[in-house]
């Protein structure tokens, strides 16, 4: 049995541990103001009004994990755990979109080979979140996002320069072995100085002019995915973790704090076809024909309008099939009671593309156009009036760098100069056009140049491709990509919120518009509406209204519709 003088003792250090806490005080004034209202559940109401004086979360854990993305590749998880009240709690996670720079058309070897680096890079990703960053940022807390992207930053920066070592000493040891190895060349038969004759009846080429070269290709770190993914799931986790909508917690990091007394949504670009660029299809200079609701509807009504014309376009593409031939006619009348609840889908049903809308293809440039208002008109709407149009031209996918042309149909090749002249000549004939998305490469400034002065008052035009990687756009507080309306931002790789905030700045103060768009990689995690909600981005662009991936973001971006319609913040 304890003695009576030890008991004392410790009876004054434990009054002296609460005093010292003030717990008697707040006690007694939490039984003060709780005993008028009388609640139901006293003990939760206690358990709520002690919670303000405990201590702020912090991370305890991240945990990285490899899981497949809608398109059946992996990509990166994150998870945040936090000490919450002395206990360790999972707050939430976010999964990586992976963007490939991969065409469809690749060759199978170069598939293959991109398929096995995206494994390393996702491997490689989860070691890291598990092992170094697990460490580096256990104990800060989920709000400080300015802290946490500064450290995620400077680990980068740092595997960037291990890298660049690694490769300077294989390619000193590469230098060494070939000095050794190497055989003199061997001599040729032609005499230096004379110039082989041509061949006759055979005409020297004029030479074209020529174009820039392609910029070399970004090179992404291998694992990068665990800084993208670090940053938003911790962002995620400081939303939870402060009681408030991430677009609200992005909005707040982005103004200082200063809680926005409106909000505006930015209007979806809806996928509606997909042109593909294989044969036997010859138009090469579409990629995607997207929707875009007149802003006096409500985002809800946008969404169902598009919906309503993506149905009638469905069934414009609808082949004839066999049922229209007399010998099934009369067969058919006789099943049709039965039948009625068991017809196959339309054929349009089977050729949806991972952007999660119709794949066609067409012979010319007109075709999906007067497609789109042949379906508008079906229903009694009018394009230009009750909806818009956006192309996505994907101008670097069709540059046949031999020739130094586009081939804007197969076997029809255009110069850089000539294709803004059939831009203008298209939203001349097309008015209802308001944006061209990627209409030339970035490398052709000069046309950017042109087409904006030809242009420019008519639609936007939108550079995607040259703002594909953020981290090139910081260059001396200015945007370093060719003369356009705007940009289309993703959320990739190494990209950090920080990044993403200062950005988007950056293109405010430039008077040019933010599209914030999904890779082609997507997965069912809808954060990146979060993202351009808090942004204030003009545009989404998020591919159609097709698949769980997609469809999951356009439903998060109706709940903050309905939200901030409820609480009167929206604008």
């Amino acid at each position: 049995m304890e003695p009576s003088g030890q008991r004392q003792q410790r009876r004054r250090e434990a009054a002296e541990y609460y005093r010292g806490q003030r717990v008697p005080q707040r006690l007694e004034e939490a039984l003060n103001a709780l005993f008028p209202l009388r609640p139901a559940d006293l003990y939760g109401e206690l358990a709520n009004y002690f919670t303000k004086f405990s201590k702020a979360p912090v991370i305890c854990k991240l945990f990285g994990r490899k899981v497949i993305d809608g398109v059946g590749q992996p990509t990166l998880e994150v998870e945040v755990y936090c000490t919450v009240k002395n206990c360790e709690k999972r707050i939430c996670s976010t999964v990586m979109s992976f963007h490939s720079q991969i065409p469809e058309n690749a060759l199978p070897e170069t598939t293959e080979a991109n398929e096995k680096e995206r494994n390393d890079s996702v491997n490689t990703a989860v070691e890291w979140v598990n092992e170094s960053l697990n460490t580096m940022l256990r104990d800060l807390k989920p709000t400080d996002q300015c802290k946490v992207d500064k450290m995620l930053g400077e680990y980068f920066t740092k595997k960037v320069e291990e890298k660049k070592e690694t490769q300077k000493e294989e390619e000193e040891e590469g230098d060494a072995t070939h000095a050794i190895t190497s055989c003199p060349p061997l001599e040729t038969a032609t005499t230096p100085g004379k110039k082989k004759a041509a061949k006759p009846g055979f005409r020297k080429k004029v030479a074209e002019r020529t174009i820039p070269p392609a910029e070399p290709a970004e090179l992404v770190l291998c694992g990068s995915l665990a800084i993208g993914g670090a940053s938003l799931a911790i962002a995620k986790a400081g939303a939870t973790i402060s009681h408030i909508p991430l677009y609200l917690h992005i909005a707040l990091l982005k103004y200082d704090q200063d809680s926005p007394k409106e909000m505006t949504l930015p209007l979806p670009m809806v996928t509606v076809l997909n042109c593909e660029k294989i044969s036997p299809a010859k138009l090469k200079l579409v990629k995607e024909i997207m929707l875009i609701p007149p802003v006096q509807l409500s985002l809800k009504q946008g969404i169902e309008r598009v919906l309503h014309i993506q149905k009638e376009m469905m069934r414009v593409l609808e082949p004839p099939g066999k049922a229209h031939s007399p010998q099934l006619a009369d067969s058919k009348k006789g099943r049709a009671k039965h039948n009625t609840a068991k017809q196959a889908p339309p054929q349009a049903l089977k050729r949806i593309s991972h952007l999660g809308c119709l794949i066609t293809g067409c012979s010319n440039l007109e075709q999906p156009l007067l497609l789109m208002q042949t379906a508008c008109n079906n229903i009694g709407l009018e394009l230009g009036t009750d909806m818009y149009l956006a192309i996505n031209c994907a101008a670097h996918e069709f540059m046949d760098y031999d020739k130094g042309k586009y081939e804007i149909l197969t076997g029809t090749f255009k110069s850089p100069d000539e294709m803004v002249d059939i831009y203008v000549e298209l939203i001349n004939k097309f008015p209802f056009i308001i944006a061209l998305i990627d209409p030339l490469r970035k490398e052709d400034r000069q046309q950017w140049n042109n087409i904006c002065c030809a242009l420019g008052s008519k639609c936007y035009l939108i550079a995607e491709d040259a703002a594909t990687y953020i981290s090139k756009l910081k260059t001396d507080q200015n945007i370093n990509i060719p003369t356009c309306s705007g940009v289309v931002l993703k959320y990739i790789n190494q990209t950090k919120v920080s990044d993403l905030i200062e950005v988007t700045g950056l293109v405010d103060g430039q008077s040019r518009i933010t599209i914030l768009g999904s890779p082609d990689g997507e997965s069912s995690e809808d954060s990146l509406v979060d993202l351009a909600v808090g942004l204030g981005a003009r545009f989404i662009k998020l591919g159609g209204l097709s698949r769980g991936e997609r469809v999951t973001k356009y439903n998060r971006l109706l709940a903050i519709e309905e939200e901030l319609a409820k609480n009167g913040t929206l604008r």
